[in-house]
């Protein structure tokens, strides 16, 4: 996927001014936050997991080569190949070369965030594999020459009306055609694709290091599918997947299902253990794990920044982001986007590439609430600001400005004289109990999406130094009258 980081806000622009966009992100968005909600609310232990799944990741973290070296023992003692590497391009070279090694010409695909992330697929082409993807969403995308927006729903910012003129081009189906038959239409030809390809890549959600079991969670089947008919299975997974016990795994796919899509369970969870035995009747002959790194020791090293790797990519955060929810995944230039991608692509791509990124937040504290591993997001995204601002990669002009808020703020004469002169400056742009200046400089941006009250026009401060109360009060509810139910 092209980098497009340090064009955020103008991509950001052109997404407000998308209305397709903001049909799909209304329709969808909501409905993952409010099944969300329910989910959790139906489970009386869920602060207590999630605790408990926030501790087994950083003590993962504080101890990862040993985990990662545990989970290589155990993969090569079922019979299983792993593979390192240390970027994108040594990745993509690795799966090329397994690719020609196994005489494969067509790979079927489950969604896969660090193949999007590498670019895996035009890897592929380069070397005359044809790549399939086979998640619904990320085929609707495939089809559309498209990237995914979100973690989980990588279609999201498609509407159902633009998938079904899709299709109908593609595929042959009725330009009104509904949902149901829309995705029989997928099967239908996916199944074909299926039955000939020769090698099937998945993600990873867990990989568990104490019994080389590669954990993939899915809603669809087509993971199954891809690792199970192909002769060859090859998952990539980032060095962070790893979790220590397999009794570790319940409280995380708990965690999981309900963070992403509101469900008690996912429909299918497959634990694959090493290639097919002798006696088995399916699963891949030859198994490869491909574990890759591309910035992650990086932030790993980081102590401030390193809880960032705990994410198990639910999608919680971006779904209960204000800005996510206005603009989308596409304006973050990224595979990550929202809070995650807010506080994981400066680490992994560098602060200078995507120092707009942490300013893409409220700050309202809503993703750090819901994150299911209780990452701080909100302090990690502070923290990228401060380094931004030490960096020297923060404008002059809004240098400038904190400067002289500071000099004001700090002497309190000069701090109350202002604010009388920016009071009789805000009734001159009040219009109907707001501020209308979207033609002034410092107000342009702020007042181009929403309205911003006009403050009182008298200020606290003097109607208590006059001891005057001007305002309406409410009628004093006489003692008699309290708990009436009349």
């Amino acid at each position: 996927m092209e980098i497009a980081t340090e064009r955020f806000q103008e991509l950001a622009r052109a997404a407000l001014q998308d209305p397709q966009l903001r049909i799909a992100m209304e329709r969808g968005g909501s409905a993952l936050v409010t099944n969300r909600r329910a989910a959790m609310a139906a489970l009386p232990t869920y602060e207590a997991l999630r605790t408990y799944a926030g501790a087994v990741k950083a003590h993962t973290l504080d101890h990862l080569d040993h985990y990662l070296g545990r989970l290589t023992d155990a993969v090569e003692a079922l019979g299983g190949s792993v593979h390192f590497a240390g970027d994108a391009h040594e990745a993509n070279a690795i799966v090329q070369e397994i690719a020609r090694a196994e005489g494969v010409r067509t790979v079927v695909k489950s969604k896969s965030m660090l193949s999007e992330e590498i670019g895996l697929n035009d890897a592929l082409a380069r070397v005359g594999v044809e790549a399939v993807e086979t998640d619904l969403g990320e085929y609707i995308l495939q089809l559309g020459d498209d990237v995914p927006s979100h973690l989980i729903a990588p279609a999201l910012h498609w509407t159902r009306e633009r998938v079904a003129a899709l299709f109908a081009e593609h595929l042959g189906t009725a330009a009104d055609a509904d949902p149901a038959a829309l995705t029989q239409a997928a099967r239908a030809e996916l199944r074909r694709t299926f039955l000939r390809a020769d090698m099937g890549i998945t993600g990873v959600n867990f990989a568990v290091a104490e019994t080389g079991t590669i954990v993939l969670v899915e809603n669809e089947g087509n993971i199954r599918l891809s690792t199970g008919a192909p002769r060859v299975h090859l998952a990539m997974m980032g060095i962070e997947k790893v979790i220590p016990r397999l009794a570790d795994l319940p409280t995380f796919l708990t965690l999981l299902a309900r963070s992403a899509t509101g469900q008690s369970a996912s429909s299918y969870v497959s634990l694959i253990t090493g290639p097919r035995r002798a006696g088995e009747r399916d699963g891949p002959e030859r198994f490869h794990l491909v574990i890759v790194d591309a910035g992650r020791s990086a932030v790993l090293a980081d102590p401030k920044l390193r809880d960032a790797l705990r994410c198990i990519r639910c999608g919680a955060c971006l779904n209960h982001c204000p800005v996510y929810r206005e603009v989308g995944g596409h304006a973050y230039g990224w595979v990550y986007g929202g809070p995650i991608g807010a506080i994981l692509d400066p680490g992994l791509l560098g602060l200078e590439r995507t120092r707009d990124l942490p300013q893409a937040s409220s700050l309202c504290g809503a993703c750090g609430d819901v994150c299911p591993v209780r990452i701080p997001i909100p302090d990690l995204l502070v923290e990228h600001r401060r380094r931004g601002v030490e960096g020297g990669l923060v404008p002059a002009s809004e240098r400038a400005a904190m400067g002289a808020f500071t000099f004001v703020a700090t002497r309190p004469s000069l701090w109350e004289a202002s604010t009388v002169a920016g009071r009789a400056i805000s009734q001159l742009l009040r219009d109907d109990g707001s501020l209308r200046g979207g033609w002034l400089p410092l107000l342009r941006d702020w007042l181009r999406e929403r309205d911003f009250p006009a403050p009182a026009q008298r200020a606290f401060r003097d109607r208590w130094r006059d001891g005057v109360d001007d305002e309406p009060t409410a009628t004093p509810i006489a003692a008699g009258e309290v708990g009436s139910s009349s």
